[in-house]
């Protein structure tokens, strides 16, 4: 493991995958991240890429020609969250503060084109800062997507309590079409600060607004008053949230909120909604961050009534 430090703050960085195993400011926990000595489940703290989510039925068609992937979601029948999460990643930088691994993802079955990947981690005062890029190093032109898939951490026992505020007008499902409906008058309009209560969320926002840097900003907040702030750049233009209730270990379920930046929707590579194509040479940037924030502001009860999934899974699938 790679551990990073900044004043108070430290994280651990996972070669294999280059995932964010851990963060901690101070003596609080940021992230609901992964057990030292144990593996590492749920995807918690993943980088995603080629693609985050799922590929409906582990097959796409792109430029007239059908693909088959591995399925890697066996209940459901789907490749999940791209191909590299188990890969070694070369390490090229390394500072006390920060570092960047890379990885050359190589054509095969399935995916028959070659990237580039490369993802910094850096620590400083505001928090930690993600930079995630791909180059096709191909000869045809590549679809590509990415995400990531950090669970937030607020303090208590349960996200029951927590406060949350996602600035998107618009919510879609994460299976099926890439159908997208207004948040407005649903149980999915989270935009003040709301209580989670008992919801069970794994749905996708988009339509997000903005700050004046660019940024969009997800706010989680507990009542003990600790909250975590995480920030996309324009890249990024979906948002997972994920309360965590199917996760395999029982004892871990509804501990951390996944709340995940994507770059394009769920099955992008199946409906084209927010996918890239990248042609040869061409290279896709995007930035994300988290910050421990100031206390959020009084809950409402946006939404009234308890949310569920849009499809149930199986107590030992991990969603999100």
């Amino acid at each position: 493991m790679i551990v990073l430090r900044s004043g108070a703050h430290t994280a651990v960085v996972d070669p294999s995958g280059a995932g964010l195993r851990s963060y901690r400011a101070g003596d609080r926990d940021v992230l609901d991240g992964c057990t030292p000595g144990r593996p590492c489940t749920a995807a918690r703290g993943d980088l995603l890429i080629p693609w985050p989510n799922r590929i409906t039925g582990a097959t796409y068609r792109f430029r007239g020609v059908e693909h088959r992937l591995p399925v890697t979601e066996p209940s459901t029948g789907a490749a999940l969250h791209g191909l590299t999460r188990t890969q070694p990643w070369e390490v090229v930088v390394r500072e006390p503060d920060g570092v960047r691994l890379r990885h050359d993802l190589i054509a095969r079955p399935g995916y028959p084109f070659a990237l580039r990947c490369e993802v910094d981690y850096t620590l400083g005062a505001a928090g930690l800062r993600v930079r995630t890029s791909a180059t096709n190093v191909g000869a045809d032109p590549a679809p590509y997507a990415t995400g990531a898939h950090p669970y937030l951490a607020a303090g208590g026992e349960s996200v029951d309590g927590l406060t949350v505020q996602v600035p998107a007008s618009q919510f879609c499902p994460v299976d099926g079409p890439a159908a997208r409906a207004p948040v407005a008058g649903t149980p999915f309009d989270l935009r003040a600060p709301t209580l989670l209560g008992n919801r069970r969320l794994d749905h996708t926002w988009t339509a997000l607004r903005r700050d004046a840097d660019g940024r969009a900003r997800v706010r989680v907040g507990h009542p003990d008053g600790g909250s975590v702030v995480l920030w996309l750049d324009g890249a990024y233009g979906y948002l997972q949230v994920f309360t965590g209730d199917t996760v395999p270990e029982p004892e871990r379920r509804r501990r951390g909120l996944a709340v995940e930046p994507m770059t394009a929707a769920p099955d992008a590579f199946r409906t084209g909604d927010g996918l890239h194509v990248l042609g040869p040479g061409e290279t896709h940037v995007g930035e994300w961050g988290i910050s421990p924030g100031s206390p959020a502001a009084p809950a409402t009860a946006t939404g009234g009534a308890t949310s569920t999934s849009s499809s149930t899974r199986s107590a030992g699938s991990a969603r999100g």
